[in-house]
């Protein structure tokens, strides 16, 4: 859970930009690929990193600027640009924050957590699926970028 505003931003700036590079990385031609037939796929898991922003912020009582289309893209650098737009809007947000506005509670599907428990589960969602995008653009043969450390193409350079 996050107590001060100023821990949120850090980690926010941090886990932002790993995601947009990962994000990034995704070519037009991967955007379908699974683990298996019939399992998500590196777009749509791009994709519902994206609109699960505004899911987040909706609970936290803000709203981001709205979507032509809930339908996923076609195009990568569609989704990476939606997700840059958003990660933007929330670091904006998030300046206005005080630490007393992380304690206060906020209605979780009928129960009460505080504002920054719900972003640690923002970001939480975000690095679990961030994780499962990596595998798959491994699996594509597509570079993955280092986002927690360097990757093994990275240290064997």
């Amino acid at each position: 859970m996050y107590r001060t505003k100023q821990d949120f931003i850090t980690d926010w700036e941090t886990s932002s930009r790993g995601t947009l590079d990962v994000l990034r990385a995704v070519t037009d031609e991967a955007l379908g690929q699974a683990i298996v037939p019939g399992h998500n796929s590196l777009g749509w898991i791009g994709w519902h990193v994206t609109t699960a922003l505004g899911y987040f912020t909706n609970l936290l009582g803000f709203r981001l600027s709205a979507l032509k289309s809930l339908t996923q893209p076609n195009e990568a650098a569609t989704i990476a640009d939606q997700y840059e737009r958003y990660a933007g809007e929330i670091l904006r947000v998030a300046e206005q924050f005080t630490d007393d506005y992380l304690l206060e509670e906020v209605d979780v599907h009928g129960t009460m957590k505080p504002r920054g428990a719900v972003l640690r589960m923002m970001m939480d969602h975000q690095t679990h699926h961030r994780g499962q995008m990596t595998v798959l653009l491994r699996q594509a043969g597509l570079t993955v970028p280092g986002v927690m450390g360097p990757t093994k193409e990275q240290m064997t350079k």
